[in-house]
Parts: structure tokens; sequence; C-alpha cells
């Protein structure tokens, strides 16, 4: 099969080069930059450009792996010349029928996982969520995604609004935390190094114990004496004070509840 990516940020670098890996042919490359589209294009092996008008029309899959922001436009722009092949996106908050009405066969292919153009991840260990516009969009879509992984679920746009809420808050939120971590850290000179045990054991732990179950801290009993020294501890930064006494009551709350 033949296919055109739309995109060449971290989930369309990892994805290009996960269908080269199962023996497709990703034929073109469009990114809004020179330099980023000539980056993936040579990574795969491939065309690339950076007009919409000169994106292939022969193509058996187009998907668009772009921000949010501009999804709907460069779907205006690119399906307005093309009625054959199937198209999709990959973003976990767009509805799968934004290509309605511009082209017939489309859907949603949405990989859960956290994606930097370097890292390469191994995508059977993923679970892939797909939707369709039609019995024969989902059959392709399906072809396509197992082609990836194994891990293959059906999903609505509305179901999916929420997988990637959740995926938010245990993911980007959660690394965030890494990067303040580091900050307090690095203010006294003290490696981050030294935090990896805890943050791989606090991740192995929800693989065996719920969440709600495995929450430790002062924060659970509410120990007050420990949860103002350490506010204290951050007087240079009140938005991250605020966080803290925020996620604090949050946590607080929700243990409380459990044992009520």
């Amino acid at each position: 099969m033949n296919i055109v990516i739309i995109g060449a940020g971290n989930l369309a670098t990892q994805l290009g080069l996960a269908l080269k890996d199962a023996g497709q042919e990703v034929v073109q490359v469009y990114s809004r930059t020179k330099e980023s589209a000539k980056l993936l294009a040579d990574r795969l092996s491939c065309a690339w450009t950076i007009s919409t008008n000169d994106i292939l029309e022969d193509a058996d899959y187009y998907i668009f792996s772009v921000k949010d922001s501009v999804l709907e436009l460069l779907i205006n722009e690119v399906c307005k010349k093309k009625s054959k092949g199937t198209f999709l996106h990959t973003a976990g908050s767009m509805p799968y029928d934004i290509f309605k009405a511009k082209v017939k066969c489309y859907g949603v292919l949405y990989p859960l996982q956290t994606f930097s153009k370097e890292r390469k991840v191994d995508f059977k260990e993923i679970p892939i969520f797909i939707e369709g516009s039609t019995v024969e969009a989902y059959r392709r879509l399906q072809i396509l995604a197992e082609l990836l992984s194994p891990k293959i679920y059906p999903l609505t746009s509305e179901a999916r609004r929420y997988l990637h809420l959740a995926a938010v808050w245990a993911c980007n939120f959660t690394n965030h935390c890494y990067t303040i971590a580091q900050d307090v850290l690095e203010r006294e000179q003290i490696s981050f190094e030294v935090l990896l045990p805890l943050i791989n054991e606090t991740a192995r732990k929800v693989n065996e114990v719920k969440p709600n179950k495995a929450q430790t801290g002062p924060a659970v009993r509410y120990d007050r004496n420990v949860i103002e020294k350490q506010i204290n501890l951050m007087e240079s930064s009140p938005l991250q004070q605020e966080l803290y006494k925020l996620l604090s009551k949050s946590i607080h709350k929700m243990n409380s509840n459990k044992n009520t």
C-alpha cells in the first residue's frame, strides 16, 4: 500500500518509521517547513513537499498527524481534489467526521502513547483505537492498524475525548511534575537520577495495584506540619506553591472519600 503522511512531528515521525518497518511504502511527506519535511522524508526514503497542491493524488492512505489547530484547515486543502483513498487523522480530541462531506472513506487511528522524534517505540505494545465512517472504512483502518499492533480497539469520538483527557493526566501532567522535581533538585545541586528508582517503582506499582490504592505521602493523611514546611520551601515560586496545595487537597479528598 502507498501512504502519504501529512505532518512531520513526533507522532508522524514514529508512525512513519513503524510503517516502514512493517514493509509499507510511505511515498510522500508533507510539512509546512522544508527542514521538517526533508528530515522525515530522508528517514523514510520518500518524496516530500511543503505545498498542499503537490500532495500525491493516488495514495491508498492519507494520514493527518498534525496539531489540532491546523487539522481542519489542512483537511480542507488536501481533500478538495481527491476522491480515492482512505483519509484518517491521529488526534485524540478531534471527531472522526471532521472529514465529512469532503471524502467518502475516512476515520481515526489513535495510538495511545507519548512520542518523541528521536526515541523509537515498540508499536506492538501500543493500544490503537480506531473509528471509521463506514464498515469499509473501518476495515481499511483495521488493516493498517494491524500492521502496527495486535492491540486494536474500536472507540467512538466521544469516548476518545475522555481517553485523551485521562492520558493527559497520566502522562503530560505527570511529566510536568517530574520537571518541577528536577527544578527543585537542581537548585540544591542534587542529581535528578536519585529520583529514578522512585519514579520507576511508582510506575511499576500501578501494573499491580490500582492507583487509588497505591497513593502515599503526607497529603493522604493531610500532615499539615510537613505540607506547610514544603510549601514554604517554594516561596520563590508561587505557581508551584498553588499546584502543591491543589494536588494535596485533591489527594486528601479522594482518600477521605475512599475511607468513608
